[in-house]
């Protein structure tokens, strides 16, 4: 690897490297590390810390990915482990009835005996990653056209897969990293009998609802913990984490081992110009069309409230994070230090004969995305199905699908009917979750009506979608006809194959038949499109890695990753903002905001005031580089101990995913001493506290 100093002296040069690498930089603690190229010799230079062999493989195996979203990770050998509310609301609100909303009123088994099972979550715990980029690139055949090379792409990936899932019994994934440069097998262990132990109430888990999401000081008790089971036990766990009592205090050096879901930090200009322009403006226009629908049917009653609860939530936190990440964009000295940054390196490239294909690659980059961006919208609609929102709709494509797709070969398949995504697929497909018929014509005749908005009514797709009725009168028909609701129905279909589903003339199945081939057609394009943006950024990679080596670290794409930073407030508005809160701090947030919703607390807080040590720190913040998938990530200190748990970023961090800075960005973290206080002296879990601490 050559070092900076042999680079040369050329200032524009080493400004270039500097955002475009994004060497986690010699200032700011960022990075997302993969742990088999942790930052090992940042971490000695920077914090004197010794990030042994040993001490990566604890952490990395007591962490905990949620395949829903969201990360957690194993506190105890009998398979307790934690992660947030709002990770596990999914969970909660597929168990919770109109008599028992356990999402809203919180949950807490005293025995395992009382622990409730979930219906179809998954959990996966790292056991081992391969650098198989030679394979993958050896089976890619040199100046094809991009269709060819992504199907032999797509043929290497399920080989693999299967290689390794038949090889070891773990769930075996080729993972994309440096956006096309290298290719990752991570293999997991699969958990999917786990059980619900204790939630808080949504209001404390979520307090302060959406007006202070994304933003800080906080108070939430945002937490749930699980028990994973094998063999109808309690799976025995060689690696966990032992909980500290007193979390962590002010400069303390912490660590986060979680599963970021993605970052773009990568992209290109003409990527990222993209974004700026079309794709996060269109979603944030949907996003906002859909938080009035589900906002305004919640308030109409409040078991509509509690069907639609999770998914509101979704809609306004994913509103509220693409809003600021939209705003980062059209920051300019974001992307103006983007533009000089490209600019700079192409004239680099440029200059130096053996780079030429790199150079040409952002060429390709920008032309692929012009071929994405025409039919961006119809894409979203059909192949991304939010023409069609609602769970029937998704699970008869499924289902037509899988009849089509699994008579293929396996190399042949789309990805998510490979062989190696069988178990996951069929977990989901078969689960018994409920489904509401007045929500799906709710969300589906607004879809439908979106659809028609976006299209116009006289596209011949639409017509033969509507079939000469409005929206809402077609949505009923569907609804009320289909039999995809009876997971018997499900697995008759699944098991006959594509003639018992085409003769069930299922109405939902049909109407996912009918765009079918439409949809397909738009995925093929993007997917040699794909190809052809992998395949640049590969040669981008190539050429970079040339001057400075495999140095940093790639884009998230919800892979375990270790990031570090210290406990560390910021200054905001001129206003020195702390590092902590307190829980005294919550019922003084209360009487300010007059105890009114969404600021109030629940009855069980209010009446045990009195027990509680009103100093104990409740949230805290770090400099700790996240993303969305962390949340449930566990924080842990030096010497490997639990400490916190990321819950969220503040609205500062939000343009992270675009660009790092710790100037105000902050992650933001339950404290472990306030869930000790408050699982013993509010919820009475003496039990659940011995197992954490007794370990």
């Amino acid at each position: 690897m050559r070092s900076l100093a042999e680079i040369g002296s050329d200032k524009s040069f080493l400004i270039t490297f500097v955002f475009h690498v994004l060497l986690s930089c010699c200032w700011a603690d960022e990075g997302m590390w993969l742990y088999n190229q942790p930052p090992c010799e940042i971490l000695k230079q920077r914090y004197q810390f010794d990030a042994t062999e040993a001490w990566l493989e604890h952490l990395q195996k007591s962490s905990v990915r949620f395949n829903s979203g969201g990360s957690g990770s194993f506190v105890s050998r009998d398979g307790l482990l934690i992660s947030n509310h709002h990770v596990a609301a999914d969970a909660l609100q597929k168990v919770s009835t109109a008599q028992k909303n356990y999402l809203y009123d919180g949950f807490y088994a005293r025995t395992q005996a009382e622990e409730i099972k979930c219906l179809d979550l998954e959990l996966n715990v790292l056991e081992s990653i391969e650098d198989v980029t030679e394979r993958v690139n050896a089976a890619v055949p040199k100046n094809v056209d991009a269709d060819t090379a992504f199907k032999a792409r797509r043929k290497i990936f399920a080989e693999i897969e299967k290689e390794s899932q038949d090889r070891t019994g773990f769930r075996s994934d080729v993972v994309t990293l440096w956006q096309g440069g290298a290719y990752h097998l991570y293999r997991f262990k699969r958990y999917t009998d786990v059980r619900i132990v204790f939630a808080p109430e949504q209001q404390i888990a979520f307090y302060g609802g959406d007006p202070d999401n994304f933003e800080f000081p906080r108070y939430n008790l945002d937490i749930c913990f699980f028990r994973a089971y094998e063999n109808g036990r309690p799976a025995k766990i060689d690696n966990y984490l032992k909980f500290c009592p007193d979390g962590p205090h002010e400069n303390d050096l912490v660590f986060v081992s979680g599963h970021p879901g993605s970052t773009r930090r990568l992209l290109t200009v003409a990527e990222l110009e993209n974004l700026r322009d079309q794709a996060l403006p269109f979603r944030l226009n949907w996003l906002k069309r859909l938080e009035v629908l589900l906002a305004n049917w919640s308030a109409r009653n409040e078991e509509n409230a509690r069907r639609a609860k999770n998914d509101l939530f979704g809609v306004q936190n994913s509103r509220k994070a693409l809003e600021g990440r939209l705003a980062g964009l059209l920051e300019p000295d974001l992307l103006s230090a983007k533009i000089k940054a490209e600019t700079d390196f192409r004239k680099q490239l440029c200059q130096k004969p053996e780079f030429q294909d790199a150079f040409a690659a952002y060429g390709r980059i920008a032309d692929a995305k012009k071929i994405l961006a025409a039919q961006a919208a119809r894409y979203f609609l059909l192949e991304g199905a939010h023409g069609f929102a609602c769970d029937s709709f998704s699970i008869a494509r499924t289902l037509l699908r899988a009849g089509d797709e699994r008579a293929k070969p396996n190399g042949e398949r789309l990805r998510e009917f490979s062989d190696s995504n069988k178990a996951s697929l069929e977990l989901s497909l078969f689960s018994e979750k409920p489904v509401y018929a007045d929500l799906e014509v709710l969300l589906l005749a607004d879809a439908l009506t979106f659809l028609i908005g976006e299209l116009g009514s006289g596209d011949p797709l639409v017509c033969k979608i509507m079939a000469g009725k409005s929206p809402r009168r077609r949505t009923e028909e569907l609804v009320s006809g289909t039999k995809v609701h009876d997971v018997s129905f499900r697995k008759k279909l699944y098991e006959g194959g594509s003639n018992v589903v085409s003769a069930a003339k299922d109405p939902m199945i049909e109407l996912a038949s009918l765009i079918d081939q439409d949809a397909r057609v738009l995925r093929k394009v993007a997917e040699a499109q794909d190809e052809i943006i992998k395949q640049a950024h590969a040669a981008i990679s190539h050429a970079r890695n040339s001057f400075l080596g495999t140095t940093g670290y790639p884009d998230a794409t919800f892979t375990l990753r270790l990031a570090f930073g210290t406990v560390r407030g910021y200054e905001e508005n001129s206003r020195t903002i702390s590092a902590f809160t307190t829980i005294g701090g919550v019922y003084q947030r209360a009487k300010e905001m007059r105890n009114k919703s969404p600021f109030d607390l629940p009855p069980r807080w209010e009446k045990r005031k009195s027990r509680l040590e009103l100093k104990t720190p409740f949230n805290f913040v770090s400099t700790v580089d996240i993303i969305g998938g962390n949340s449930g990530s566990p924080v842990v200190n030096r010497v490997g101990e639990f400490v916190g748990i990321i819950f969220d970023g503040n609205l500062q961090s939000l343009p992270w995913d675009y660009v790092f800075s710790d100037k105000e960005g902050r992650a933001v973290s339950v404290d472990s001493a306030a869930i000790l206080e408050t699982l013993q002296k509010i919820y009475d879990a003496k039990d659940l506290v011995r197992e954490l601490t007794d370990n």
